[in-house]
This record gives C-alpha cells, sequence and structure tokens, in this order.
C-alpha cells in the first residue's frame, strides 16, 4: 500500500503511468531527512491557510481615517486595526520563503543522479506526496488572495501612515513593526496576482540555474510526470475507486494544474507547445469532465495565470478548450 505502481501493458504517448497513494505514501529510511525537513514546513501550511481565509481587513477603519483626516482618535483606530494585519501578512510573507527552500529541497532529492525524473517518482512517492501538497497549498493560497483586495489594500495604508507620520503620534507594538526592507519585499511579494506560483516559479528557476551539471530537462521531466500521473489518476476509473475520499480527488485535480503552471513558468518552451511533454488536451480534458462547481477555478488558473497560453505555439484547438 502506498506504492507506486506501475500500469502494465502499453505505455501510451510515451507518458508513465502511475498509481501515487496521495492518501497513504510513507518515507522510506532514505526520504526521512528531506521528508522532516519539509514536513516542518508544510505542518505550519492549513494554519496559513485558515488565517488568510478568515482574513477580513481593516477598510471601515481605513475609510473612517480618510474621510476624517484631522480626527487623531480615528487615525490611531485604523492603525490599530492595521498593525495585527501587517503582521499576520508578514508571517505569510515570511512561510513563502521557508516554503521556496522546502522545495529547493524536494527539487533536489527528486532530480538528483543517478536516478531518472519517473524512477525517483517511484523510489520516493512520499517525498513526490510532498511536492504535491506545496502546489495544492499554493494554488489555494493564491486563490484566496486574489479574492481579497483588502490585503493589499491593508498594507498600502500601513506603507502610506509609516510614511507620512514616521509613527510619532503612537506607539507601534513591535510584533506588527515591519522595516522597510521588508515592506518593500513583502510590496514585491503581494503586488503579484499569485505570489506564492510565482515564488514557487522563481525557486524553480533558480534550482535550474544554481544547478548548471543537472540538466533542465530533469527538473521539467519531474514535473511533467507529476501532471502525467494526476491526469492518468483521474480518467482511469481503477485509480479513481482507489481513493477512499472525494477531496483526493480535488487534491488530485489541483495539484495536476498546479505543476502544469510551475512547467508552465519553468519551461523554455512553456506547456501548452506541441514539443511540451505534457498532454494539454487529456488534462482539460479531464477537469472538463468534473462538476464545474469543483473545476471552474483550476480552469481559470490555467486560463489566466499560466504564461505561453497566448503564444503563437499553442494549438488553437486548446485554446478553444480554455475558452
Amino acid at each position: 500500500m502506498g506504492n507506486l505502481i506501475k500500469v502494465l501493458g502499453k505505455d501510451l504517448e510515451n507518458c508513465p503511468h502511475f498509481f501515487l497513494d496521495f492518501e497513504n505514501a510513507q518515507p522510506t529510511e532514505a526520504e526521512t531527512v528531506v521528508w522532516n525537513q519539509v514536513n516542518s514546513v508544510l505542518e505550519e501550511a492549513q494554519g496559513i491557510l485558515a488565517e488568510l481565509q478568515s482574513y477580513r481587513g481593516a477598510g471601515q477603519e481605513i475609510r473612517q481615517a480618510i474621510q476624517n483626516p484631522s480626527d487623531v482618535h480615528l487615525q490611531e483606530e485604523a492603525w490599530r486595526a492595521v498593525c495585527p494585519l501587517v503582521a499576520k501578512l508578514k508571517r505569510f510573507y515570511e512561510f513563502s520563503l521557508r516554503l521556496e527552500n522546502a522545495l529547493h529541497s524536494l527539487l533536489e532529492a527528486l532530480t538528483s543522479p543517478p536516478y531518472a525524473p519517473t524512477q525517483h517518482l517511484e523510489r520516493e512517492q512520499a517525498l513526490a506526496k510532498q511536492f504535491a501538497e506545496i502546489l495544492h497549498f499554493t494554488l489555494s493560497f493564491d486563490e484566496l488572495k486574489m479574492t481579497n483586495p483588502a490585503i493589499q489594500n491593508d498594507f498600502s495604508y500601513y506603507r502610506r501612515t509609516v510614511s507620512r507620520n514616521r509613527l510619532n503620534n503612537f506607539q507601534v507594538d513591535a510584533d506588527c513593526d515591519v522595516n522597510n526592507e521588508m515592506a518593500n519585499r513583502m510590496s514585491l511579494f503581494y503586488a503579484d496576482a499569485t505570489p506564492m506560483l510565482k515564488t514557487l516559479s522563481n525557486a524553480t528557476t533558480k534550482f535550474v540555474s544554481e544547478n548548471k551539471s543537472l540538466p533542465i530537462e530533469d527538473t521539467t521531466d519531474c514535473l511533467s510526470t507529476m501532471a502525467c500521473v494526476c491526469r492518468v489518476m483521474l480518467e482511469t476509473p481503477g485509480y479513481r475507486s482507489r481513493f477512499t475520499s472525494t477531496e483526493t480527488l480535488l487534491f488530485c485535480m489541483r495539484v495536476m494544474v498546479g505543476v502544469i503552471i510551475l512547467y508552465d513558468h519553468v519551461h523554455p518552451v512553456g506547456a501548452f507547445a506541441k514539443t511540451s511533454k505534457i498532454d494539454m488536451k487529456g488534462c482539460i480534458k479531464v477537469l472538463k469532465d468534473q462538476p464545474s462547481t469543483s473545476t471552474e477555478g483550476l480552469l481559470n488558473a490555467l486560463r489566466y495565470t499560466t504564461r505561453h497560453l497566448h503564444d503563437d505555439t499553442t494549438s488553437k484547438q486548446i485554446r478553444a478548450l480554455l475558452q
């Protein structure tokens, strides 16, 4: 139980067919060091998502303060409302740095010689599961962030207030304080529509550039193989029946989309070109075969957060599928 199991028979489209047990995969002794390091980060992921989901912002206090600039009481109320929120945003940003380090460790483990990426995914399926969990978290975080304009509004107000008043009129809780360098980095992070995805794509690109002896194909093949594994599991009834929860199917879809987007950001020609190792038609079709309530957000992620969809190398058929 928990092993990646090869399908016996013809390997269509040269795409490896595996079953990856997202529910029960456990680390072997050889995986333990990396698994423990990544797990210490992933243990915080659900808490981060819960905090982001409950993030309501200080819009009312900020509006009152802006509309009544001479009312010191309202200025202080807005400041007291914004400070703990900025402390939260700082924690989210700092978590993205930890996630980047975790991804680096996983990429190193899943692409290192002498094994090919497909062999790594067979041998180290608990690490593959962790990679999937990072992708799942990333899409979940970015979906929540995109639908919450209060995040950027709160942070913009914080920066304007710091710049204007230099904190002369009221004491700031040290836990809420963000120095100028940190504020600049946070501002760049939250200005992006999909900040966690950008963190992952930058981390993957950095990993490739720092490991010049490792062919870029080893990294992109790891991504395309994961996309293939997820697609095959979703479209094969025998595999789908192995999952004990419908949540696992949603997880599998989210991971497939996440790895496609990451591949599209990292690969020189992207995921949509004819030379791509990802069967984009098959992946889009498997999403469209699910209830739209489960997949519309994922299809939108492919439409709006990929880099190469509108390139000349993308076929009209694939564009039509995503319309």
